[in-house]
Order: structure tokens, then sequence, then C-alpha cells
């Protein structure tokens, strides 16, 4: 069952598609290229009304390979990460589509590589140390999961006692305690989500181990060429949520350590979360610092000329897992949604 918001998302996509907006408006709402952020791609679906709250990290190597035939039918080039500067500066030419994946899931390799690779689409993979290692933590799968097994749901530190007997009680549950928990310090977020977990019998480092690529399969993976793999900080933090200090070595170790694995220091970095609550000025500044040549956010829009001039603050599109629709995607690459600052008139990264 969908959240009001993704209502009103689901609405404002199908409101795009029966105007034609998407086609009309994207003259003037589209950037000079987009960078799509995807997560996880798995098979299998959750079915509608399923307890499933992070769906939206997901989707499926069908709809990947719909949205890269859709790039490519609506005259985008394909392009890596390392060609974006230079495509910013051109002024004319296609429009582009830089392809990232955050994290360093498994299934990234096995069920995404093959659709990239028959489209020969060059991607990035960011990849969070920690999780490479098996020693980090995916707090909101552990919180999906724990919720998943238990009954009953209580944080008192929160305010939170709540049934978790069906999926839908389970649902209101999950968004209760993530609202509550991601509006405090991260430190007392991953404290309760590990009392959670550990009430549940989940063990999160098996958690890690078994979604994560390790830095073996990571060697093997960056032999293609068609893959760049990029930084996603040590252990995952919500960097504006820590002190400078915190901030500069989750950042700056997060290259070396990757550059000590893999025998090549990335050129690009990914911001963990991504929004404004998460990254910010001293963050991107940070990022730059650390000597990165880009540096992507969550924070939503196309890429236009002015970014040239903030190459560690882009803005990304999701593919989102509760949107696979051509309608959607339609829309999404059109610009449409992001036209208030997609004009130039603001750049989002303040």
């Amino acid at each position: 069952m969908l959240d009001a918001r993704h209502r009103l998302f689901h609405t404002g996509f199908s409101a795009i598609a029966a105007t034609r907006a998407d086609r009309w408006l994207a003259p003037a709402a589209r950037g000079r290229g987009v960078i799509l952020t995807f997560h996880r791609v798995e098979p299998e679906a959750a079915p509608a009304g399923a307890y499933a709250p992070n769906r939206l990290l997901s989707i499926t190597p069908a709809f990947l390979d719909h949205v890269l035939a859709t790039l490519r039918r609506l005259g985008f080039d394909l392009v890596a990460l390392d060609a974006l500067p230079a495509r910013l500066a051109a002024t004319r030419g296609p429009p582009f589509a830089v392809l990232t994946f955050d994290d360093g899931y498994r299934d990234n390799l096995d069920h995404a590589r093959p659709v990239l690779a028959r489209h020969r689409a060059p991607w990035t993979l960011f990849v969070t140390a920690d999780y490479a290692e098996g020693t980090g933590r995916l707090w909101w799968v552990e919180l999906e999961r724990a919720i998943g097994r238990l009954a009953r749901v209580r944080l008192p530190e929160a305010g939170i006692d709540l049934p978790a007997a069906d999926s839908a009680a389970k649902s209101a549950a999950f968004a209760a305690v993530y609202g509550a928990l991601r509006a405090g310090p991260e430190q007392a977020l991953r404290a309760a989500v590990a009392r959670l977990a550990g009430e549940a019998g989940i063990d999160a480092r098996a958690l890690t181990r078994g979604l994560c690529l390790s830095w073996d399969e990571l060697r093997e993976a960056a032999g293609d060429p068609d893959l760049s793999i990029g930084a996603h900080t040590l252990s995952h933090p919500m960097l504006a949520k820590h002190d400078a200090w915190t901030a500069r070595r989750e950042i700056a170790e997060s290259r070396a350590r990757i550059a000590e694995r893999l025998g090549t220091p990335p050129r690009h970095f990914s911001y963990p979360v991504g929004d404004p609550s998460s990254a910010g000025p001293r963050d991107f500044a940070l990022a730059r610092e650390a000597g990165f040549l880009t540096a992507v956010t969550t924070r939503p829009g196309h890429v236009f000329p002015a970014h040239r001039d903030h190459l560690h603050a882009l803005p990304r599109v999701s593919v989102n897992g509760c949107f696979q629709t051509d309608a959607a995607l339609r829309a999404l690459l059109s610009g449409v949604p992001f036209l208030a600052w997609n004009r130039g008139r603001r750049l989002n990264v303040a």
C-alpha cells in the first residue's frame, strides 16, 4: 500500500503523462543531462500490499532494461561519470545520462550487470568500505527485517509502543520508528535499531555479508571496462549529523581504503542518504579536499551547465522501486517534476 506521499507522486506522474507534459515541456525543463540513482536490482518485486518498506530501493532487471531502452529511444547518450564535466562544458549536443548504483549490493553484479552489458552502458558502483569488509550495518534493512519478525515494536525513548501483527501494522510501525529515529542523532538511531534487531534475532553482520559485495568480488568486477568504482564513505553515516573530523575521515579514508584494496583511487564520491539533512556545503568542501573529481547527492534534479562550478554537489534523479512505470520514468527524464530549479534558478547546492 502506498503512503500519502507516494500517492501524490503517482497522481503527479499520471497527470504529466495524461497531459503529455513530459513531451511538450521537456525542452524547457530538461537539463544538459541527468544522473540516475539505483540501489538494488532484484528479479522479484514485492507484491502490492506486502510489508516491504524498503521497496523504493529495489527495481527489477526488466525495469532496468526498460530504463536503458527508453533512454536510448529518447536520444540520451549513456556516458561514464568521468565524462560529466566535459559534457557540462559543451554548448551543444544530445542530452546525456549517467548511471550510478549506491552501497555495493551483490545483486548489482548478479542482476544489473548483465542488463547493463547488453546495452553497452557505462556505470558507477559506489562502495561503502565497511560493507565490503563485512562489518558495516545496513540499519534500514535490519529495521525492516526486525519489524517483520516482531509482533510488537517498543521504543520507549521515542514514545513508541505499536502492534505489528500484520502487514499494515508492520508498515505503520516501520514508518513511525523510521521517522522518529531519523529526526534524532545517528548514534541513537543505530543503537535503537540494533536493540530491535537483537530482540528479533537478526545477525547484522551476516545480513551485510549476505547482501553486499566483498573486496574479492569487487576486485574481479573492477576489471570490467564499463564499470567505475566510486566511494560511499567507510560506514555509511549521514555526514551532516557528525563533526568535521568524523566527516573528513569518512570521506578521505574511504578513498584511501578503496585504493588500497582495489589498486586504484576512486575518482567519484556519493554522500550516504544524500539529502540536505545528511550532506551540506561543509561536506561538499571535504569531498573536493579529498581529491574527488565529482560527488553526488540525492537532491532531486537534472544537471545544468552551471553545475560545472558545483561538481561536488551534483543532484540525481532516483529510479524509485515504488514507481516502476513508463509514465513515472518519462516524467523524471523530462525534468518536468523538477522545473522549479531545473531552469537554473535554483541549483539546490546550499
